[in-house]
Protein backbone atom coordinates (compact mmCIF):
# COMPACT_ATOMS: atom_id res chain seq x y z
CA UNK A 1 0.00 0.00 0.00
CA UNK A 2 2.83 2.27 0.78
CA UNK A 3 4.48 1.58 -2.35
CA UNK A 4 1.31 2.51 -4.15
CA UNK A 5 0.69 5.79 -2.74
CA UNK A 6 4.52 6.79 -3.15
CA UNK A 7 4.04 6.04 -6.66
CA UNK A 8 0.76 8.06 -6.64
CA UNK A 9 2.55 11.11 -4.92
CA UNK A 10 5.27 11.05 -7.85
CA UNK A 11 2.77 10.91 -10.96
CA UNK A 12 0.53 13.70 -8.95
CA UNK A 13 4.37 15.43 -8.96
CA UNK A 14 5.21 15.39 -12.74
CA UNK A 15 1.45 15.94 -13.66
CA UNK A 16 1.62 19.77 -11.73
CA UNK A 17 5.04 20.03 -13.20
CA UNK A 18 4.01 19.15 -16.68
CA UNK A 19 1.07 21.56 -15.92
CA UNK A 20 3.38 24.34 -15.24
CA UNK A 21 5.51 24.21 -17.74
CA UNK A 22 2.61 24.05 -20.07
CA UNK A 23 1.04 27.52 -18.67
CA UNK A 24 4.87 29.29 -18.81
CA UNK A 25 4.54 28.35 -22.40
CA UNK A 26 0.76 29.66 -22.88
CA UNK A 27 2.00 33.18 -21.23
CA UNK A 28 5.03 33.09 -23.29
CA UNK A 29 2.90 32.98 -26.57
CA UNK A 30 0.17 35.14 -25.29
CA UNK A 31 2.83 37.99 -24.55
CA UNK A 32 4.64 37.47 -27.80
CA UNK A 33 3.29 40.78 -30.08
CA UNK A 34 3.46 38.58 -33.35
CA UNK A 35 0.56 36.33 -32.29
CA UNK A 36 -1.13 39.65 -30.72
CA UNK A 37 -0.91 41.42 -34.27
CA UNK A 38 -1.73 38.40 -36.72
CA UNK A 39 -5.17 39.71 -36.35
CA UNK A 40 -5.00 42.88 -37.59
CA UNK A 41 -2.67 41.17 -40.44
CA UNK A 42 -5.18 38.81 -41.45
CA UNK A 43 -7.59 42.23 -41.77
CA UNK A 44 -5.19 43.34 -43.92
CA UNK A 45 -4.79 40.61 -46.02
CA UNK A 46 -8.56 40.49 -46.71
CA UNK A 47 -8.57 44.17 -47.19
CA UNK A 48 -6.04 43.63 -49.92
CA UNK A 49 -7.98 40.36 -51.43
CA UNK A 50 -11.23 42.40 -52.24
CA UNK A 51 -9.62 45.49 -53.91
CA UNK A 52 -7.54 43.65 -55.99
CA UNK A 53 -10.65 41.76 -57.09
CA UNK A 54 -12.14 45.13 -57.58
CA UNK A 55 -9.35 46.14 -59.46
CA UNK A 56 -8.84 42.94 -61.23
CA UNK A 57 -12.87 43.50 -62.55
CA UNK A 58 -12.76 46.79 -63.23
CA UNK A 59 -10.26 46.10 -65.52
CA UNK A 60 -11.43 42.96 -67.29
CA UNK A 61 -14.46 44.55 -67.47
CA UNK A 62 -13.50 48.02 -69.04
CA UNK A 63 -13.21 46.20 -72.14
CA UNK A 64 -17.18 45.39 -72.71
CA UNK A 65 -20.16 46.79 -72.09
CA UNK A 66 -24.52 46.13 -71.46
CA UNK A 67 -25.63 44.35 -74.33
CA UNK A 68 -29.05 46.56 -73.50
CA UNK A 69 -27.67 49.73 -73.39
CA UNK A 70 -24.28 50.17 -73.40
CA UNK A 71 -23.24 51.59 -70.07
CA UNK A 72 -20.61 50.50 -67.77
CA UNK A 73 -20.36 47.20 -66.30
CA UNK A 74 -19.50 45.97 -62.40
CA UNK A 75 -19.60 42.58 -60.97
CA UNK A 76 -22.39 42.26 -58.20
CA UNK A 77 -21.50 38.71 -57.47
CA UNK A 78 -19.54 35.51 -58.73
CA UNK A 79 -20.28 35.03 -61.97
CA UNK A 80 -22.69 37.84 -62.30
CA UNK A 81 -22.25 41.19 -63.18
CA UNK A 82 -25.32 43.95 -63.34
CA UNK A 83 -25.51 47.28 -65.72
CA UNK A 84 -26.79 51.06 -63.94
CA UNK A 85 -29.88 49.90 -66.83
CA UNK A 86 -30.13 47.06 -63.95
CA UNK A 87 -29.60 44.21 -66.56
CA UNK A 88 -28.55 41.51 -65.06
CA UNK A 89 -26.25 38.99 -67.11
CA UNK A 90 -23.80 36.45 -66.78
CA UNK A 91 -20.58 37.85 -68.55
CA UNK A 92 -18.68 34.01 -69.12
CA UNK A 93 -21.81 33.60 -71.37
CA UNK A 94 -22.18 36.75 -73.15
CA UNK A 95 -18.78 37.54 -73.80
CA UNK A 96 -16.53 34.57 -73.67
CA UNK A 97 -16.20 31.98 -75.75
CA UNK A 98 -14.16 28.28 -75.93
CA UNK A 99 -10.76 28.46 -76.91
CA UNK A 100 -10.75 24.87 -78.52
CA UNK A 101 -13.44 25.53 -80.85
CA UNK A 102 -14.02 29.54 -80.47
CA UNK A 103 -18.01 28.21 -79.51
CA UNK A 104 -20.75 29.41 -76.96
CA UNK A 105 -19.98 28.32 -73.40
CA UNK A 106 -22.54 26.57 -71.69
CA UNK A 107 -23.00 26.29 -68.04
CA UNK A 108 -22.91 23.65 -66.15
CA UNK A 109 -23.61 22.33 -62.44
CA UNK A 110 -19.87 23.20 -61.50
CA UNK A 111 -18.57 23.72 -64.42
CA UNK A 112 -18.25 26.06 -67.57
CA UNK A 113 -18.39 23.59 -70.90
CA UNK A 114 -17.42 24.37 -75.05
CA UNK A 115 -20.60 24.08 -76.31
CA UNK A 116 -19.75 21.95 -79.13
CA UNK A 117 -17.01 19.65 -77.90
CA UNK A 118 -18.34 19.64 -74.51
CA UNK A 119 -14.55 20.45 -72.62
CA UNK A 120 -14.52 22.06 -69.48
CA UNK A 121 -13.35 26.14 -70.06
CA UNK A 122 -12.30 28.03 -67.26
CA UNK A 123 -14.17 31.56 -66.73
CA UNK A 124 -12.41 34.46 -67.10
CA UNK A 125 -14.74 36.41 -65.05
CA UNK A 126 -14.50 34.49 -61.74
CA UNK A 127 -11.91 35.22 -59.46
CA UNK A 128 -10.78 32.54 -57.03
CA UNK A 129 -14.30 31.46 -56.88
CA UNK A 130 -16.24 28.11 -57.96
CA UNK A 131 -19.17 28.18 -59.74
CA UNK A 132 -22.39 26.19 -58.82
CA UNK A 133 -25.60 27.06 -60.37
CA UNK A 134 -28.20 26.26 -58.05
CA UNK A 135 -31.12 26.49 -60.69
CA UNK A 136 -29.11 23.90 -63.17
CA UNK A 137 -28.53 21.73 -60.00
CA UNK A 138 -32.85 22.09 -59.14
CA UNK A 139 -33.82 21.84 -62.57
CA UNK A 140 -31.84 17.92 -62.88
CA UNK A 141 -33.51 17.24 -59.41
CA UNK A 142 -37.19 17.44 -60.25
CA UNK A 143 -36.19 15.42 -63.68
CA UNK A 144 -34.45 12.79 -61.72
CA UNK A 145 -37.53 12.94 -59.62
CA UNK A 146 -40.07 12.83 -61.86
CA UNK A 147 -38.59 9.80 -64.10
CA UNK A 148 -38.36 7.99 -60.93
CA UNK A 149 -42.16 8.57 -60.22
CA UNK A 150 -43.01 7.61 -63.46
CA UNK A 151 -41.34 4.68 -63.12
CA UNK A 152 -42.56 3.39 -60.04
CA UNK A 153 -46.36 4.34 -61.81
CA UNK A 154 -45.06 2.17 -64.56
CA UNK A 155 -44.32 -0.53 -62.50
CA UNK A 156 -47.63 -0.26 -60.57
CA UNK A 157 -49.83 -0.27 -63.33
CA UNK A 158 -47.81 -3.47 -64.60
CA UNK A 159 -48.55 -5.02 -61.47
CA UNK A 160 -52.01 -4.41 -61.66
CA UNK A 161 -52.95 -5.57 -65.22
CA UNK A 162 -51.26 -8.74 -64.68
CA UNK A 163 -53.61 -9.71 -61.64
CA UNK A 164 -55.83 -12.63 -61.98
CA UNK A 165 -59.48 -11.75 -61.41
CA UNK A 166 -61.34 -12.98 -58.51
CA UNK A 167 -62.18 -16.28 -58.25
CA UNK A 168 -65.67 -16.57 -55.86
CA UNK A 169 -66.38 -19.54 -54.27
CA UNK A 170 -69.65 -20.41 -53.44
CA UNK A 171 -69.20 -23.63 -51.93
CA UNK A 172 -66.19 -25.80 -49.84
CA UNK A 173 -63.64 -27.25 -52.64
CA UNK A 174 -64.81 -31.32 -52.69
CA UNK A 175 -60.96 -33.06 -53.65
CA UNK A 176 -63.31 -36.01 -54.65
CA UNK A 177 -65.13 -34.20 -57.36
CA UNK A 178 -62.08 -34.85 -59.21
CA UNK A 179 -61.93 -38.52 -60.09
CA UNK A 180 -57.97 -39.44 -59.15
CA UNK A 181 -56.94 -36.05 -57.77
CA UNK A 182 -55.88 -37.26 -54.04
CA UNK A 183 -54.18 -40.22 -55.58
CA UNK A 184 -52.05 -37.90 -57.52
CA UNK A 185 -51.40 -35.51 -54.91
CA UNK A 186 -50.50 -38.63 -52.71
CA UNK A 187 -47.79 -39.56 -55.54
CA UNK A 188 -46.57 -35.90 -55.80
CA UNK A 189 -46.51 -35.26 -51.79
CA UNK A 190 -45.32 -38.97 -51.05
CA UNK A 191 -47.83 -39.21 -48.75
CA UNK A 192 -50.19 -42.75 -48.22
CA UNK A 193 -53.75 -42.23 -48.65
CA UNK A 194 -54.43 -43.08 -45.21
CA UNK A 195 -51.93 -40.95 -43.59
CA UNK A 196 -53.38 -37.48 -45.00
CA UNK A 197 -54.39 -35.25 -42.37
CA UNK A 198 -57.56 -32.59 -42.53
CA UNK A 199 -56.75 -30.04 -44.75
CA UNK A 200 -56.90 -27.00 -42.87
CA UNK A 201 -56.30 -23.52 -44.14
CA UNK A 202 -53.51 -20.99 -41.93
CA UNK A 203 -55.00 -18.18 -41.90
CA UNK A 204 -52.12 -16.13 -40.54
CA UNK A 205 -49.29 -16.47 -42.83
CA UNK A 206 -45.88 -16.72 -41.25
CA UNK A 207 -43.71 -15.28 -42.70
CA UNK A 208 -44.27 -10.83 -42.95
CA UNK A 209 -42.08 -8.87 -44.95
CA UNK A 210 -43.25 -5.77 -42.89
CA UNK A 211 -41.84 -7.06 -39.50
CA UNK A 212 -38.46 -7.97 -41.69
CA UNK A 213 -38.11 -5.12 -43.01
CA UNK A 214 -38.39 -3.15 -39.38
CA UNK A 215 -36.24 -5.53 -38.36
CA UNK A 216 -33.13 -4.86 -41.14
CA UNK A 217 -33.74 -1.40 -41.04
CA UNK A 218 -33.28 -0.90 -36.87
CA UNK A 219 -30.28 -3.14 -37.59
CA UNK A 220 -28.73 -1.20 -40.25
CA UNK A 221 -26.35 2.02 -39.99
CA UNK A 222 -24.82 3.39 -42.90
CA UNK A 223 -21.77 1.47 -42.81
CA UNK A 224 -21.48 -1.74 -45.11
CA UNK A 225 -22.69 -4.74 -42.88
CA UNK A 226 -22.26 -8.82 -43.99
CA UNK A 227 -25.61 -10.40 -44.54
CA UNK A 228 -24.65 -13.05 -41.76
CA UNK A 229 -24.83 -10.53 -38.85
CA UNK A 230 -27.77 -9.55 -39.08
CA UNK A 231 -29.56 -11.04 -36.51
CA UNK A 232 -32.42 -13.65 -36.72
CA UNK A 233 -36.25 -13.01 -36.37
CA UNK A 234 -37.46 -16.31 -35.52
CA UNK A 235 -35.71 -19.71 -34.23
CA UNK A 236 -36.20 -21.18 -37.26
CA UNK A 237 -32.41 -20.82 -38.93
CA UNK A 238 -33.39 -22.10 -42.45
CA UNK A 239 -36.62 -19.90 -42.57
CA UNK A 240 -35.24 -16.60 -41.08
CA UNK A 241 -32.28 -16.84 -43.82
CA UNK A 242 -34.77 -17.20 -46.93
CA UNK A 243 -37.00 -14.68 -45.64
CA UNK A 244 -33.89 -12.35 -44.63
CA UNK A 245 -32.64 -12.63 -48.00
CA UNK A 246 -36.19 -12.14 -49.92
CA UNK A 247 -37.38 -9.23 -47.97
CA UNK A 248 -33.30 -7.66 -48.75
CA UNK A 249 -34.40 -8.39 -52.85
CA UNK A 250 -37.65 -6.53 -52.10
CA UNK A 251 -35.61 -4.06 -50.63
CA UNK A 252 -32.92 -3.59 -53.31
CA UNK A 253 -35.80 -3.28 -55.92
CA UNK A 254 -36.99 0.16 -53.62
CA UNK A 255 -33.57 1.46 -53.24
CA UNK A 256 -33.24 1.10 -49.74
CA UNK A 257 -30.42 -0.91 -49.59
CA UNK A 258 -27.58 -1.99 -51.88
CA UNK A 259 -26.74 -5.62 -51.99
CA UNK A 260 -23.40 -6.87 -53.20
CA UNK A 261 -21.75 -10.32 -53.32
CA UNK A 262 -18.87 -11.33 -50.75
CA UNK A 263 -17.76 -14.60 -50.87
CA UNK A 264 -20.22 -16.51 -49.82
CA UNK A 265 -21.67 -13.59 -47.84
CA UNK A 266 -23.75 -10.59 -48.88
CA UNK A 267 -22.39 -7.02 -48.24
CA UNK A 268 -25.45 -4.89 -47.51
CA UNK A 269 -25.22 -0.98 -47.76
CA UNK A 270 -28.33 1.01 -46.20
CA UNK A 271 -29.15 4.04 -49.16
CA UNK A 272 -30.90 7.12 -49.07
CA UNK A 273 -34.41 7.09 -50.20
CA UNK A 274 -36.84 9.89 -50.00
CA UNK A 275 -39.50 7.44 -50.21
CA UNK A 276 -38.66 5.98 -47.14
CA UNK A 277 -37.14 9.07 -45.00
Amino acid sequence: MGYLLEEAMQLNGKLQKHLFEKNQDDDRINNNPLVHEISGVLCRVKGFKDRARQFYFAVLLSAFSCPVCGGRLHMSKPGECVCSCGNVFDPTLAFQKSICCGAQLVRKTFHYSCARCHKPVPSRFLFDEKIFDKNYFREMMREYRNREKNKKEAIRQLLAESRSDVLPLTENPDLEAIPGLIQDLNDFTRAEPYGMAPLAFNVKPEFSMDEYRNHINSILSWDCMLFSNIDPLIDNFRNDKIWRFVTLVFMQNDREVDLTQHGNDIWVQRLYNETYS
